[in-house]
């Protein structure tokens, strides 16, 4: 009967077409916490951009993996800073920032864009004044472990960085770099040893009971990035995409390689022409591969109706991709796995 439904529900490997019920709110990485205040806030009544706007804050508190919010992936002068977007489906308003400074909830920062500006992205040092009208206090992002991280790198000749073509040579010795006088370009050494979790963005996606969507993202970006350095998490259609019309998604990795491709405003594309959740995010996925074969990426996907899925990138020491989905049909916050393509 129908427990025996449910039961089905919940064990239904990724691939096949999951059961759809609203509301849902699934987010990428085994980020239980973000999960569980997403869902409260739901619960108690709280909208769906209030959902992903404490979801994915709750992750800049926890500093989930080490690579969201403050004391995280130092940059190349050791300094962390953070990327944040949150999209309203039902206005397509996007608020965001980027290379955000000496503030810790930059989620929250971009809520306020939307709410109080005419503008979408905000970046820098200008962010940060924005926020502090907005009334988030100043604070040093700095913690003793992003500091040992910065020197454990300088310490092993800055490797892994993000530069090519330089002189000194980037793969052996710090900067500060310059270009060659005479250019002989070299293969580049693709990621010579960047490890595979050196980037794990929050992206929730929240779908309402009614079937309205919001999505967002969070990150503290690639540790040892080239000051400057703003990847997929807070452009819109690249870190995350919302439409209420069709569904939304979010993304995960390598995001020099995935912005490219905006690949949630793909992903949002396919299911609005009736493609299958998991089957959007897998073609979404290929696509991107043809060109980078080895990427670090995964991406999420939900519908109207409440059918989810996710993708990832097969390589090696990322077989498996988990991820989090809060429903009806679930007493709690599940961890699903899907296998990589």
């Amino acid at each position: 009967g129908m427990v025996a439904l449910l039961f089905l529900a919940v064990l239904t490997p990724a691939g096949a077409a999951s059961a759809a019920a609203l509301p849902v709110v699934i987010n990428t990485w085994a980020f239980r916490t973000a999960a569980e205040t997403a869902w409260r806030v739901l619960e108690s009544g709280g909208s769906e951009l209030d959902a992903v706007e404490r979801g994915c804050g709750q992750c800049e508190i926890d500093q989930c993996d080490g690579s969201v919010g403050y004391g995280g992936s130092p940059d190349e002068s050791g300094e962390t800073t953070l990327d944040a977007m949150i999209m309203d489906g039902n206005t397509m308003e996007v608020g965001a920032v980027a290379g955000l400074r000496r503030v810790k909830n930059a989620i929250g920062v971009a809520r306020k864009v939307i709410e109080y500006t005419k503008h979408t992205l905000l970046v820098g040092e200008s962010a940060s004044l924005f926020a502090v009208r907005m009334g988030f206090p100043y604070e040093d992002l700095t913690t003793q472990k992003s500091l040992s991280l910065y020197s454990e790198w300088l310490n092993q000749s800055c490797q892994p960085n993000y530069w090519k073509n330089v002189v000194p040579d980037s793969s052996k010795s710090c900067g500060p770099y310059k270009r060659p006088e005479k250019v002989a370009y070299k293969e580049e050494r693709t990621s010579s040893q960047r490890s595979v979790h050196n980037h794990d963005t929050i992206g929730m996606v929240v779908i309402g009971v009614n079937g309205t969507v919001a999505s967002g993202t969070s990150t503290n970006g690639a540790i040892h990035k080239i000051p400057g350095r703003v990847g997929d998490s807070p452009i819109a259609g690249a870190g995350s995409y919302a439409d209420s019309t069709a569904g939304g998604a979010a993304a995960t990795g390598d995001g020099d390689v995935m912005m490219r491709f905006l690949p949630s405003y793909q992903a949002v594309e396919y299911m609005r022409m009736g493609t299958d959740p998991t089957v959007a995010c897998q073609k979404v996925i290929s696509r991107i591969k043809k060109y980078a074969p080895k990427f670090f990426g995964a991406i999420i996907c939900a519908n109207t109706t409440g059918s989810y899925g996710a993708a990832c990138n097969k390589i090696p020491g990322l077989t498996q991709f988990h991820f989090i989905v809060s429903s009806p049909l679930l007493s709690r916050p599940t961890e699903q796995v899907v296998d990589c393509i």
